[in-house]
């Protein structure tokens, strides 16, 4: 396999997983766990956090490395790569801006108060967190269309 083609399927691998995930749980996952009581669905939710991001934290990681590579591969550096790829760039910080705020704010309170059992307190932080996710799926489907649609501006 070519060095750019390596790179490239790294970067669409770590685009998937972390997009992928977002869609799976918002669209599948979010809709099974409100059956449950709100002990076993914040607990849960708790549990898939700490799973999926590990795997966000790849991605997270495998992006920007793949993307300065192919940017450098493919147009010489960031002066020759076309505006499409300087706002998917640029999306990419917004993403992770996102996610970061979920990791290092969101959580660590929700971890708390599922600790305390206060699951009022838990429900508003899953609240606040899907709502984050929700916005950080709709760039990361918007970024997905970019790269796809490749536009000439």
């Amino acid at each position: 396999m070519p060095p750019y083609s390596l790179v490239y399927t790294l970067h669409l691998l770590a685009a998937l997983v972390w997009v992928g995930g977002m869609f799976f749980a918002w669209m599948v996952l979010r809709p099974a766990a409100g059956a449950l009581q709100p002990p076993e669905r914040l607990t849960l939710w708790l549990e898939v956090f700490r799973r999926f991001f590990v795997w966000v934290w790849v991605a997270v990681v495998l992006l920007p490395v793949s993307g300065i590579g192919m940017l450098h591969m493919g147009f010489s550096g960031f002066d020759g790569a076309p505006r499409y790829v300087h706002v998917m760039m640029g999306l990419y910080l917004a993403m992770l801006a996102l996610f970061l705020r979920i990791q290092a704010l969101q959580l660590p309170v929700m971890r708390r108060a599922v600790e305390q059992q206060d699951w009022q307190t838990a429900g508003a932080t899953l609240g606040r967190i899907r709502r984050l996710v929700a916005f950080n799926l709709l760039i990361g489907l918007s970024v997905t269309a970019l790269a796809a649609a490749r536009p000439s501006f």
